[in-house]
C-alpha cells in the first residue's frame, strides 16, 4: 500500500483478523441452512449484516472519526450480529435433525470426507484472493487517489458480488440434493434458470456501472479524483456483473456434483494463470489507468467460463455413453 496509507491499512487488517472467528461461524451455520433446503435465510441474515455495516461505518468513521480502525469494527460488530441472529433463528425453529452438545465432536471419517472435498475450494479461493491482492498491489503503484478510488470501487464491488455469491452457494445444495435424488435433469435446469436469472440482474448493475459508477462512489467520497478512479474501475468491472453470474452457477453445479478438484483447477487458471499476467502487463504498459487493469478480472473470468462451459460438454457426452452402454 502507499507509504501515506500504511498504518491504517495495519490497523484495519488487525481488527477484522481479531474476527475471523465471526465470519467462519456465519458460513458454517449458512451452509447449514442451505444444507436443509433454506438458501432464503443465509441472504436475508448478510443483507442485514450489510445493513448494520454500512450504518457503522458512519456512525464510527463520520461522526466519531474513528478512519480505519472505525470502519473494522464495524465490519466485524455487523458479522457478529449475522451469527447471533442466525443462532436465535436456528433455536426459535429447530433443525430437522436431532442434535445436541454430545455431537461437537472430532469424527476421523467425517472430517477427512469435508477436507477430500472442501480443500480444493478453499485453497482455489485463498489463491484467487493473492491474486486480488496483486491486482491491488498493481493499483497502488498509481498513487494514493487511484488506490483509494479502486478501494471503493471494490467495497461496491463487493456488495453487488452478494447476489452471485448467494446464487453460487444456493446452487451447489440444489444440485447436490437433486443428484441425491437422481435427479440430474432437474439439476441442469436450476443450473440453466440460476444463469438466466441472475443474468438478467447482472445486466441492470452492469448498465450502471457504467454509466453511473462515480454516482455510487460518491456514497463514501467526493474527491473529484478519487470519484474518477473508482468509475473508471467499476467501469471495467461492469461485464463482470453478467459474467460471474453465468460462472458462479457454474462452479455451483460443479461443487454441488463434488467435482472440487476441477473447481480449484479451474479458479487457479483464471486467476492465476490469466488474471495475474493480464493485470500486471496492463500495469507496465505506459498511458494505462486502472480502467485497463480492472480489465483482467473480466478476462479471467471468461477463460473460466470456457473451461467450465468444456467440461460441461465433456461430462455430457461421459454420462450419454455410459447411459448407452448400460
Amino acid at each position: 500500500v502507499p507509504a501515506e496509507a500504511f498504518i491504517p491499512c495495519e490497523t484495519y487488517i488487525a481488527i477484522c483478523a481479531g474476527g475471523t472467528i465471526c465470519i467462519v461461524a456465519y458460513n458454517l451455520i449458512g451452509s447449514v441452512f442451505r444444507g436443509i433446503g433454506d438458501s432464503k435465510m443465509p441472504l436475508i441474515t448478510v443483507a442485514i449484516s450489510c445493513v448494520i455495516n454500512i450504518f457503522g461505518d458512519l456512525l464510527l468513521v463520520a461522526v466519531f472519526h474513528m478512519g480505519a480502525a472505525g470502519a473494522a469494527i464495524a465490519t466485524v460488530f455487523s458479522q457478529g450480529v449475522s451469527v447471533l441472529l442466525s443462532l436465535w433463528i436456528m433455536k426459535r425453529r429447530g433443525l430437522p435433525f436431532a442434535f445436541s452438545k454430545h455431537d461437537i465432536r472430532f469424527d476421523g471419517a467425517l472430517s477427512a470426507k469435508m477436507l477430500r472435498f472442501g480443500a480444493p475450494i478453499a485453497l482455489q479461493g485463498l489463491l484467487v484472493s493473492f491474486s486480488f491482492l496483486f491486482v491491488m498491489a498493481l493499483v497502488n503503484t498509481k498513487g494514493v487517489d487511484a488506490s483509494a478510488g479502486v478501494g471503493i470501487a471494490q467495497k461496491i464491488i463487493g456488495f453487488i458480488q452478494i447476489l452471485p455469491n448467494s446464487f453460487s452457494q444456493a446452487m451447489a445444495a440444489f444440485v447436490a440434493q437433486n443428484t441425491g435424488a437422481k435427479q440430474p435433469k432437474r439439476a441442469k435446469r436450476g443450473m440453466v434458470y440460476g444463469m438466466l436469472v441472475a443474468g438478467s440482474i447482472g445486466v441492470i448493475v452492469a448498465t450502471f456501472a457504467i454509466f453511473r459508477g462515480e454516482l455510487l462512489a460518491r456514497i463514501f467520497a467526493d474527491e473529484p479524483a478519487v470519484l474518477t478512479a473508482a468509475g473508471l474501475y467499476l467501469r471495467a468491472f461492469a461485464i463482470e456483473c453478467v459474467l460471474t453470474s453465468i460462472m458462479f452457477n457454474m462452479v455451483g453445479y460443479f461443487s454441488g456434483q463434488g467435482k472440487s478438484y476441477f473447481v480449484m483447477a479451474q479458479g487457479l487458471i483464471g486467476g492465476i494463470g490469466v488474471r495475474l499476467p493480464l493485470a500486471y502487463l496492463m500495469s507496465s504498459l505506459p498511458g494505462t489507468s486502472v480502467f485497463h487493469i480492472g480489465l483482467a478480472t473480466p478476462a479471467a473470468t471468461i477463460t473460466q467460463i470456457l473451461i467450465c462451459l468444456v467440461y460441461f460438454l465433456i461430462c455430457e457426452k461421459k454420462q450419454n455413453s455410459e447411459a448407452l452402454t448400460t
